[in-house]
């Protein structure tokens, strides 16, 4: 396979236009944003149908933390299919799954005694957490963040607030939920600047929210995302989280920390919670980056909030013994491949490389990330900072027809999340198609 872009056809090609015409006609219409048809892939590459090879910066939407088909996880999987695949893992054990939940116990905050529960994906594993934090506190209230991201279905969806799109139609979601504005000090919603502003954002919920719409005493948890993805890979200040901790600490409010999107190496961090100082969250959610591509989730939390009794909460493919070995050799390959400290050394090239061209191009109002997981912030004017979203689909979609494949997120940013295995070499390759596309645009 190429080991650099190669557009043979203009993409779509034909092949792909067939297929994508035959997918409008019998799948949702809810699904798929870009007429990539993927054939194959290897590493940070993949190829479509049309024989084109593509640099990948979405990493499948931030699940292939480690490439496509590295080698260890495919022996993994291949091995496991030689013993048998499934048989009801929330009923009776595998060797396989208890292995990877001591893992996660190991490797997540929190010098506590942990307790795992598996699921198929990110959004159910909210769901995990949302009934497993309300039974414990017999308390039916939870906070969340404006442009928060936690997932579609409808007990997720109610913490969600990243997009109207999201939520339209589906009114009334789960009641109990109090959204409020999250540290996006680039557009601070209260006009302050960091930290004269003395992280405002958090104490409010404290001085403000719970002296008068919130009370406190009826909070169950607070779902926050350490780095908020589809609302804008918007990263807060140091301060703002250890701030909202003791807020939450001094009315025994639990912290579910979301590393969905953020989770197994993406930032620099093997969580990005730990970028913050000792926050040890009650529980925190994982997903995408666990399994190389395997459908796995979980929640990790303190063994006293365990559910308690056989059936409180369940289902039937959660902890998939193909998933739990996928998983098991991501995390063995991210920590004997030194992925983690790859993803900070080419997350500060790819910054370093995204402020260069901010330089250049007046286009760009923010460069933001941590490790792997960077964002430019595309804005019409550098001063009133006004969304500059028509631009944005423009070079996202310029990219997609010169070989690299990027993902949108927020009004107007582009996310750059290459897998943990990218190189300095492969990150010019981008920068090289990007300078194209916004000198397009220009």
């Amino acid at each position: 396979m190429k080991s650099e872009p190669d557009i043979k056809i203009r993409p779509p090609g034909p092949k792909s236009k067939q297929i994508v015409a035959r997918d409008h006609k019998i799948i949702a219409t809810s699904t798929k944003t870009s007429p990539l048809v993927v054939k194959r892939g290897e590493g940070v590459f993949i190829e479509d149908v049309d024989g084109n090879t593509f640099l990948d910066f979405t990493s499948g939407v931030g699940v292939l933390n480690v490439g496509q088909r590295h080698p260890k996880v495919v022996k993994a999987i291949h091995d496991q299919t030689d013993r048998f695949l499934h048989y009801a893992g929330t009923d009776f054990y595998y060797n396989a799954q208890t292995r990877l939940a001591e893992t996660l116990e190991r490797i997540t905050p929190g010098k506590f005694p942990k307790k795992v529960f598996f699921t198929n994906s990110g959004a159910e594993a909210v769901e995990a957490a949302i009934k497993l934090t309300r039974r414990y506190t017999r308390k039916p209230r939870f906070i969340a963040f404006i442009r928060a991201f936690h997932g579609r279905t409808m007990g997720a969806l109610s913490l969600t607030a990243s997009k109207p799109v999201h939520r339209e139609g589906y009114f009334p979601t789960m009641p109990g939920v109090t959204h409020i504005p999250y540290a996006y000090c680039y557009r601070c919603p209260y006009k302050l600047e960091y930290p004269s502003c003395g992280v405002w954002c958090a104490k409010i919920l404290d001085e403000v929210y719970f002296q008068s719409v919130v009370p406190p005493d009826d909070v169950a948890a607070l779902f926050l995302e350490p780095v908020q993805g589809e609302g804008g890979y918007v990263v807060p200040p140091k301060k703002f989280i250890p701030e909202l901790k003791k807020i939450l600490d001094k009315y025994k409010i639990m912290m579910v920390d979301d590393e969905i999107q953020a989770g197994f190496g993406r930032t620099g961090k093997m969580f990005a919670i730990e970028h913050f100082g000792r926050i040890e969250p009650e529980v925190i959610a994982a997903a995408k980056g666990m399994g190389s591509g395997m459908p796995i989730g979980a929640i990790i939390f303190k063994s006293k909030y365990d559910f308690g009794e056989s059936g409180a909460h369940s289902n039937t493919y959660g902890g998939n013994l193909l998933a739990c070995v996928a998983s098991q050799a991501t995390i063995d390959v991210i920590k004997r491949e030194k992925l983690i400290a790859n993803a900070r050394t080419q997350g500060e090239y790819l910054n370093q490389r995204l402020l260069e061209l901010q330089d250049d191009y007046k286009l760009i109002g923010d460069v933001r990330g941590l490790g792997l997981m960077q964002v430019t912030e595309l804005v019409k004017n550098r001063r009133t900072k006004e969304p500059a979203k028509a631009e944005r689909d423009s070079i996202v979609k310029s990219a997609f027809k010169r070989g690299l494949v990027l993902l949108p997120c927020g009004t107007s940013g582009i996310r750059y999340i290459p897998p943990l295995i990218i190189t300095s070499e492969q990150i010019d390759m981008a920068m090289e198609i990007m300078e194209q596309c916004f000198r397009r645009v220009k």
